[in-house]
């Protein structure tokens, strides 16, 4: 049977002791406003000793998100792919920044995630960038409970799987006009590796991760062909090079520790935005680029087969969000 103590709170006012001591488990305490609220807790806990199934809270009352979030970035994180890896440190840190970070995993429930999720849209965030948050966070509380001893947390960001924000449609943003002469030239002026990133993105559909990733062992220049060990699908795949990616690589200087670009995928895109911003280009963003590439395959005359093994992408679903043809270029062919 549980017992109940009254004792001095906090303020003057009185709080609730409820204390379960049983044999074959750990001595249960936890403290609450009301004896009601107390009584409640012990008919819970002693109703999952009767029936076998009880897991102990203490570690789990015991570790802030702020905590849970530390251990994971340094035991879970390094495991993942580079970009991946990347991302979840930058998203942990600004997790660890939020109020949400004091409370205890085991007194998060679904309203907090709901609530996490709609400060988040009023700051302004996109629906990926909410949506990548909270699946670190449903992670987090995933490897809690399997490999981290805390087998009573349940997640909660499961219980708002309905009310995550929508992704929007696919983008279509391509290069017009003179759009593409006029950001070489400002690049040109910005100076760096930015301008030879630009037109190699463009000609081999590349992501930014696998473009920062890229090693001057992997390209074979007798077969004109760069192999990308790792990409985002987990595949590796072998990229074609065009006469134009070649004389980029041409122009670049060799790097002592055998990577070809000395940019990180956040300095590329910020490079990018500086770039777009002097040459009066708004509404681009350097991903945009291998939309403008996978639809200029297509435009010379590739498959679509052909254009996803030249881009990566598993399904023709994807190949038809990232090819964009333009009317225009396509009435030469009608006849």
């Amino acid at each position: 049977m549980a017992t109940f103590r009254k004792r001095p709170g906090p303020g003057g006012k009185s709080a609730w002791q409820a204390q379960i001591i049983r044999r074959g488990h750990e001595h249960q305490y936890r403290t609450f406003d009301t004896k009601a609220e107390a009584e409640a807790w012990a008919r819970q806990i002693e109703g999952e000793m009767d029936r076998g199934v009880f897991a102990s809270r203490s570690e789990a009352e015991a570790t802030s998100l702020g905590e849970a979030l530390t251990r994971y970035l340094a035991e879970v994180t390094p495991t993942k792919k580079p970009a991946t890896a990347y991302r979840e440190r930058v998203i942990g840190r600004q997790l660890g920044e939020h109020l949400l970070a004091r409370r205890a995993l085991a007194s998060i429930r679904g309203k907090d995630v709901a609530d996490y999720m709609r400060q988040r849209q009023g700051d302004g965030k996109g629906s990926n960038t909410i949506r990548l948050e909270l699946a670190l966070l449903s992670h987090l509380f995933n490897v809690a409970r399997t490999a981290w001893g805390m087998e009573s947390l349940s997640n909660p960001v499961d219980l708002v799987k309905g009310q995550r924000p929508k992704l929007p449609p696919g983008r279509d943003r391509r290069l017009i006009g003179d759009e593409q002469i006029d950001l070489l030239a400002a690049a040109t002026v910005y100076g760096g590796e930015i301008g030879p990133l630009i037109t190699w993105a463009i000609e081999t559909a590349m992501r930014r991760g696998e473009i920062a990733a890229m090693r001057w062992e992997h390209l074979d220049r007798k077969a004109r062909v760069l192999l990308i060990p790792e990409t985002k699908t987990g595949t590796p795949r072998r990229v074609p090079l065009s006469t134009t990616a070649l004389a980029v690589l041409d122009g670049l200087p060799r790097r002592l520790d055998g990577r070809v670009w000395g940019m990180r995928p956040d300095s590329i895109s910020q490079a990018f935005e500086r770039v777009c911003k002097a040459a009066g280009i708004t509404g681009l963003t350097f991903h945009d680029l291998r939309h403008e590439a996978a639809s200029r395959l297509g435009e010379r005359g590739f498959s679509a087969l052909e254009v996803a093994a030249i881009t990566g992408h598993k399904t023709m679903q994807m190949v038809k969000r990232y090819t964009h043809f333009r009317a225009e270029d396509l009435v030469g062919r009608l006849g």
